[in-house]
């Protein structure tokens, strides 16, 4: 029953499940849909509320945990030198994507759909990671190489959502944001306390941290992002991303145990939410994003991973260019976080629904990498 359960999770059933019961309900009832996504449905609270600004808060705050633990001693960004190249390959894949984007938009989109230059930028971890481990065999360098480029590529990513994109329509109020400080003082407090467990850094910090996120029109989904770098760790971190490690029961490594099966399985209530989108809302913005995933990251991955051997920082043993093009190519998987985001660039339905498009067939990289990875006989170690 438990090795169901991790096949489940490890192939993201749930969230697979969720966006096509969202595509085929939107497509055959619509104004259903919508009813369901924006009505009351826990008290004055919607569905679509309850995913994006309630569920996701502890979807990165377990990527949070990730980035955290990745930087202690031991961790796959410490020390920094070893993970030069693979971060200088994920500003690539920022830049890059964000670039196409850009210059396409100049060409053949229009002014309102500039704002989407953010969608494109982040790596959907668990699809990317699943392809990867198809294409290169699960003991290849190269997947440790990609987990590391997403991990980062998604903080980058989070850091795009807190700084650019608001609440539509409604201005920017920092002065808020002091409630946000206040949690991340009482999570401070809490430390210096030797308070081992995590639920009072949670429900103290990560409340004042949503509050004051939400008060001043920014997005309340990253308020545990500002509090779990304070939560007690381990000296040094023994596993990499994703691994549990048994032995370790400070507070970071139990709530990453503890929500993670959560995270896992509520990603169906994600996908529901967001995974909507009508066929017949095709248009630039979804030609736009896919391009800019396709193109724009494995272009950028590569050509900062290239750079940056030229420079010194070498790339792992066993990868050489033709590894990094693949690598950069399964970067492109832009799904949970893109639709996140697509969700957030536009009020418009319409061009919201188009951006969504793209970003869902972005799936297409992992046909392409397959067939590319056939192509360079690329030489798998399992």
């Amino acid at each position: 029953m438990k090795e169901r359960i991790n096949l489940l999770r490890e192939f993201s059933i749930p969230l697979l499940a969720g966006v096509i019961t969202a595509l085929v309900w939107a497509n055959r009832s619509p104004d259903g849909y919508d009813a369901f996504l924006h009505g009351h449905f826990l008290g004055p609270l919607s569905f679509h509320f309850l995913s994006n600004d309630i569920f996701m808060v502890f979807f990165f705050g377990i990527a949070a945990v990730e980035i955290t633990q990745s930087f202690l001693p031991g961790g796959d960004l410490n020390p920094l030198r070893k993970a030069v190249n693979p971060l200088l390959a994920t500003i690539g894949g920022v830049i890059g994507p964000a670039l196409v984007y850009l210059v396409l938009n100049h060409f053949m989109g229009e002014e309102v759909l500039r704002r989407g230059w953010g969608i494109p930028t982040a790596t959907d971890i668990a699809f990317a990671w699943l392809v990867a481990k198809v294409v290169f065999g699960g003991n290849h360098p190269a997947v440790s190489f990609l987990l590391l480029l997403a991990v980062a590529d998604d903080g980058i990513g989070l850091a795009i959502i807190a700084l650019f994109y608001s609440k539509p329509g409604f201005p920017v109020e920092p002065a808020w944001l002091f409630l946000t400080l206040a949690g991340m003082a009482a999570a401070y407090l809490l430390r210096r306390a030797g308070v081992v467990s995590y639920w009072p850094y949670v429900i103290l910090g990560g409340a004042l941290s949503w509050a004051g996120l939400f008060k001043a029109h920014l997005h309340p989904a990253l308020a545990l992002v500002f509090i779990i770098p304070f939560l007690p760790h381990a000296k040094a971190e023994r596993k990499h991303f994703f691994e549990v490690d048994a032995a370790d029961r400070s507070a970071i490594s139990r709530f990453e145990h503890e929500w993670k099966v959560i995270v896992d399985f509520g990603l169906f209530m994600f996908g529901l939410a967001n995974g909507g989108v009508e066929f017949s809302r095709v248009g630039t913005a979804t030609w736009l994003v896919l391009a800019a995933l396709l193109l724009g990251k494995s272009l950028g991955v590569f050509s900062m991973g290239w750079l940056g051997e030229k420079m010194g920082f070498p790339l792992p043993e066993g990868m050489g260019n033709k590894e990094l093009l693949l690598t950069g190519i399964i970067a492109g998987f832009g799904f949970t976080v893109a639709l996140f985001v697509a969700g957030e660039a536009f009020v418009d339905p319409e061009i919201q629904g188009a951006a969504k498009m793209g970003a869902m067939l972005s799936c297409t990289v992992a046909i392409i990498a397959l067939a590319l990875g056939r192509v360079l006989k690329i030489s798998r170690m399992t």
